[in-house]
């Protein structure tokens, strides 16, 4: 069974039709939103939805990217998932492309594999220049720092498999919040001796609601950067 995981903030204008384009794509999928917004409005506009294959869950504070993740891929793993899909709830990500990923993982033997703008075939629609920049910027440097062999460290779209899903619950979270914790998932994956794919994706930028990317996730993730190398020296260590 596919289980996907959908981290929210002031998603209440997108979440409702994203929760049908996925049962569209994935008619079987499991999906649990995890709800960061300051008020009930996202929660309030799903509610007609919910039901066992989908389930909500509201914090009270805005406690990052990541570890919404990790809750919700928790929950996901208990209810029995054997894929997990993790993807924005701003249709940044095409719904239709869950089954490719899912595919690319249950067909060829991955273990995490990445919607990638950056590999041939992947694009990006409606970014500034400035974000174009700093995310190729921080792709190279970590691709330098941290030896995965993939293009997109950052690209918030990707499918495990269990036991990936299972080693990341158990283990990762550890080492910032926001988008920091994408870049240690693949580190971790890659270095416990998984293996990582890619597949070319077209990432657009959203239409509506308000992007939650701060200056303050900016500089997490540059203080993130030394502890995920630290991990990455410790893993390399080990094997």
């Amino acid at each position: 069974m596919i289980g996907v995981v959908l981290p929210s903030y002031n998603e209440a204008e997108n979440i409702a039709a994203l929760v049908a384009e996925i049962r569209a794509a994935v008619p079987e999928a499991m999906i649990v939103v995890v709800d960061d917004s300051p008020d009930l409005a996202t929660v309030e506009a799903v509610a007609p939805l919910r039901g066992a294959s989908l389930r909500v869950i509201h914090r009270n504070a805005k406690e990052g990217r990541g570890s919404a993740v990790l809750l919700g891929m928790v929950e996901l793993l208990e209810a029995g998932c054997t894929t997990i899909v993790e993807m924005d709830a701003d249709f940044s990500h095409a719904p239709a492309q869950i089954p490719e990923l899912a595919a690319a993982v249950n067909g060829r033997g991955a273990d995490m594999a990445i919607a990638s703008r950056y590999v041939r075939g992947g694009r990006i629609v409606n970014w500034p220049l400035s974000r174009r920049l700093f995310s190729r910027a921080a792709n190279a440097l970590e691709r330098a720092l941290f030896r995965v062999p993939v293009h997109d460290y950052t690209g918030g779209y990707r499918a495990y498999s269990r036991r990936a899903a299972e080693l990341i619950a158990a283990t990762c979270g550890k080492v910032g919040r926001g988008f920091i914790p994408l870049c240690e998932i693949a580190v971790t994956v890659h270095h416990r001796g998984m293996r990582v794919v890619e597949v070319p994706t077209t990432f657009t930028n959203r239409t509506r609601g308000k992007s939650s990317f701060s200056a303050a996730e900016v500089w997490e993730a540059v203080r993130g950067l030394g502890r995920i190398y630290a991990l990455k020296r410790r893993l390399t260590r080990r094997s």
